[in-house]
């Protein structure tokens, strides 16, 4: 692949869109080729997923412009097709994924990373959906995961202005879930850079849903994906059916098991207090 890297790091897979001199803007064949690296994923081997962008200056700076500029209303229409079935594909992939945001993550940059699980961001990120000012509406599923993540009032008063938004906002927004700075020693030079600090926190999150069940995790994953998507009353059902659905597996008897050994030496250390 041009254009998108994948490597793996213990049961992590780490894909990298690689376009920087474009600030990796999303084209036909950028989004090909990430559909190309979803579906080249060893699920059997990989627990956990990061997705970012190369270099300091941008996750994502949106859908390729030039591509677009001269899209018929059915070519526009295709490509939003395009786009949306890739990210609905990172929304329900049945491992979880985490976007880890450096720099602008603007358009399909900001609807990418919704797409995914959990997005920790560098203290450099920018999100936005400039869209309307360019004539468009987003299309890559933005005027619908904003509104749901953020709130609808919210998500109006972004898309509408077409105004970007900082790390610290998109943080208070509920937008992201972490903001990640560089770190620097007492004479105020950086030691290590907010990319390098990101991905740093990113592995370690990642890292941390590796080691617990698997099944678990995806069952997790698939029961707050498909319970959001109706009332209360048919979504404790879904979780009812994964929850049983973890049992007589593998993972659940030995972490019941584990569980109980630690809990009856814990039991058996307790010297019981004699009263004299």
């Amino acid at each position: 692949m041009e254009f998108v890297t994948y490597e793996v790091q213990d049961r992590v897979g780490i894909i990298t869109i690689n376009r920087e001199k474009a600030l990796n803007a999303l084209n036909s064949q950028v989004l090909d080729e990430l559909n190309e690296a979803f579906d080249g994923v060893d699920q059997g081997e990989i627990r956990c997923l990061i997705l970012t962008g190369a270099g300091e200056k941008s996750f994502v700076a949106g859908a390729d412009i030039g591509e677009m500029s001269n899209l018929t209303k059915a070519e526009g229409e295709a490509f939003g097709k395009k786009g949306n079935d890739l990210f609905r594909k990172i929304e329900t992939f049945p491992i979880p994924v985490i976007a880890a945001v450096n720099g602008f993550a603007l358009g399909g940059g900001c609807e990418i990373s919704m797409s995914c699980d959990i997005r920790i961001c560098s203290e450099t990120a920018v999100f936005g959906q400039p869209e309307v000012g360019l004539g468009i509406t987003p299309g890559f599923g933005g005027t619908q995961r904003l509104a749901r993540l953020v709130s609808p009032g919210m998500a109006k008063q972004l898309i509408y202005t077409a105004r970007n938004i900082k790390a610290d906002e998109a943080y208070r927004i509920g937008l992201v879930n972490q903001v990640v700075k560089a770190e620097v020693n007492e004479a105020g030079e950086v030691t290590v850079s907010a990319k390098d600090a990101l991905m740093a926190a990113a592995l370690k999150m990642a890292k941390g849903i590796a080691a617990n069940a698997p099944i678990a995790v995806r069952n997790c994953k698939k029961a707050i994906n498909d319970g959001l998507q109706t009332d209360m009353d048919k979504a404790i059902v879904i979780e009812e059916k994964l929850f049983g659905d973890c049992f007589e597996t593998e993972d659940q008897k030995a972490g019941m098991a584990n569980f109980l050994e630690k809990d009856k030496e814990k039991k058996l250390k307790v010297v019981p207090f004699k009263n004299k």
